[in-house]
């Protein structure tokens, strides 16, 4: 039985093995512990899912939980992907702020799976990783 909840925190060791376990550890910070420490003191959404308390599955928001909500990781561990957890946490996000646009960056290996559940694909998105590049 896979419980789902709302937390105002989440360990940064047990935020840094979802990341590992999932696919999303290829592209985030994992062993800077101060940086994964960031990520979650600024977060201002977490929605878990938790077997037997062992957490399967993460969605950590930004959101002014009016007008738009940026769904940051979403992480379900390898061995519970393809068993709707991803799509409960993005249910449970988007519940918790209902008036808010949704809005996430998909990971390379998720951006087939988005439109199957009904999320549309916007090309709008810009990325400024450095401040030099700013021109």
């Amino acid at each position: 039985m896979i419980e789902y909840r709302i937390e105002e925190t989440l360990p940064v060791e047990e935020f840094r093995e979802i990341l590992v376990n999932s696919t999303l550890g290829e592209r985030r910070p994992v062993d800077d512990h101060a940086t994964l420490s960031k990520m979650i003191e600024h977060a201002n959404l977490i929605v878990t899912a938790r077997e037997n308390g062992l957490l399967v599955g993460v969605a950590r928001s930004l959101t002014d939980f009016d007008y738009c909500t940026y769904l940051s990781d979403l992480a379900v561990h390898r061995d519970h992907q393809r068993t709707g957890i991803g799509k409960e946490l993005i249910r449970r996000t988007k519940e918790a702020a209902p008036k808010a646009k949704l809005i996430l960056l998909s990971a390379p290996k998720a951006v087939e799976y988005y439109p199957r559940i009904g999320m549309t694909q916007w090309p709008q998105c810009y990325v400024l990783d450095r401040i030099e590049d700013l021109k």
